[in-house]
């Protein structure tokens, strides 16, 4: 058995104990609702008009975020079946000493997003800041980065269980789902007056497809598909972990997107915080949509130290989670972040056929998470098989534009990935059938 990356010492790889399991339902459901409400998924939304029609937008945002969602939580599945996190998932999948690159790969994305996040937040204080009539001064931006900075290091010096289960289930969700409804209800009420009719009546230009507008909206809940093991892990059952995440994603990725739309045609000239600050009450709800943002850069530095525990083991979750948290500050102080925002959606890409591969090869296994155990405990350096489907699924992804701009690339790469996968299981199973 090849045993040398599993030893107890390193908790990404060793699978979570049933005794120490505490997730139900609302928690899974809680955490992911908080986690897929944000600024940055507004405004996506508010990306699909003029391009289409309301009607067709709304239409895309629900089949989208259902399906985006579903996946979501299908991998949640797996993890918390197997008690696996993301980075001992695939290591069953790619092998032992293969599923580095992937995992290293997803470091580096969480350190642009966790940083990205940084940016938004610090952006939407020095906006808040200035509709109160302060924080006109140049370094309030520093000052604001530094500030949320300090609270990613705070909690990460924390237990993770503990803010899923007593801040964000009890504390935080209920404040945002406040400050959604109170911003649902003055956009619809200035549709309203503007003519709602009329508004939803609107034609699309016709510059996006359906299919196209579905990838957008499927963006948001794929990014997340390399962290949502690491927290689901800590669930009681797999359907649980399934169910609560698949609903409370797909009801905050609707919602949000939806009001994203909203705003576009309410206020189509506005920048999405200047938008949301002419609401009437608009200062309070951005406030709480703000503070629900820590929980996004939370998620991203969370994950990315328990990526780089996998590798380097001597190091606790807690101090690489420090120590990803002050590079995630210094980057968003330092580095042109709204520009780099193409190559971090282009890395994520690498991630939409790494999921098809590996839900294909372990969703359907006998024993289910025992066996995906087994195939981490059992895993040769590289399995080669694996890692051909997962080329070849990135070069499909980047092709298939060149080919077709009306189907977008994100389903049809997981469907191509998933069927190969599946249908190729078998070699996977060989190395355990010989151990």
């Amino acid at each position: 058995m090849n045993s040398s990356s599993s030893t107890p010492a390193n908790q990404a790889l060793a699978p979570v104990a049933a005794q120490d399991r505490v997730f139900a339902w609302h928690d899974h459901a809680s955490l992911w609702f908080s986690l897929g409400v944000g600024l940055l998924v507004m405004q996506m939304g508010a990306y699909l008009l003029p391009a289409l029609s309301p009607g067709q937008a709304l239409a895309a945002i629900t089949l989208g975020s259902f399906v985006g969602a579903g996946l979501l939580g299908w991998v949640g599945k797996l993890g918390c079946d197997s008690g696996l996190s993301s980075a001992g998932l695939m290591h069953s999948v790619y092998g032992r000493h293969f599923a580095h690159l992937p995992i290293v790969l997803n470091i580096i994305q969480l350190l642009g997003w966790g940083s990205f996040e940084l940016v938004v937040m610090r952006d939407a204080t020095v906006a808040l800041g200035k509709q109160g009539g302060s924080m006109t001064a140049a370094y309030w931006p520093w000052l604001a980065t530094l500030f949320w900075g300090g609270v990613i290091l705070l909690l990460m010096s924390g237990s993770m269980v503990t803010l899923v289960r007593r801040i964000v289930s009890r504390v935080a969700l209920p404040l945002v789902i406040l400050s959604l409804l109170w911003l649902s209800w003055q956009f619809l009420s200035m549709a309203s007056a503007a003519g709602f009719a009329s508004l939803m009546s609107r034609q699309g230009d016709g510059s996006m497809s359906m299919l196209s507008a579905m990838d957008l909206v499927i963006a948001m809940p794929i990014s997340w598909l390399p962290l949502v093991a690491d927290y689901a892990r800590h669930g009681k059952s797999g359907k649980s972990a399934l169910t609560g995440a698949w609903t409370g994603f797909a009801l905050a990725n609707i919602w949000c997107y939806s009001l994203g739309v909203l705003v576009a045609l309410t206020l189509p000239s506005q920048d999405l915080v200047t938008a949301l600050l002419l609401a009437q009450g608009g200062l309070i709800a951005l406030s709480l949509v703000l503070i629900d943002e820590v929980d996004n850069a939370y998620g991203d530095s969370y994950s990315a130290a328990m990526s780089a525990h996998s590798i380097l083991p001597s190091w606790s979750i807690r101090r690489w989670g420090l120590l990803i948290a002050a590079l995630c500050t210094a980057l968003a102080m330092v580095l042109p972040m709204h520009s780099l925002e193409p190559f971090l959606l282009i890395l994520s890409s690498c991630f939409v056929p790494l999921f098809g591969v590996m839900l294909g090869r372990l969703a359907f296994l006998p024993q289910g998470g025992a066996d995906a155990v087994q195939l981490m405990q059992n895993a040769p350096a590289v399995r080669w098989d694996a890692v051909a489907i997962w080329v070849l699924g990135i070069a499909f992804y980047h092709l298939l534009p060149y080919l077709s701009t009306a189907m977008g690339s994100a389903l049809p790469t997981l469907v191509l990935t998933f069927v190969v996968a599946a249908a190729t299981r078998q070699l996977q199973l060989r190395p355990t059938s010989r151990s």
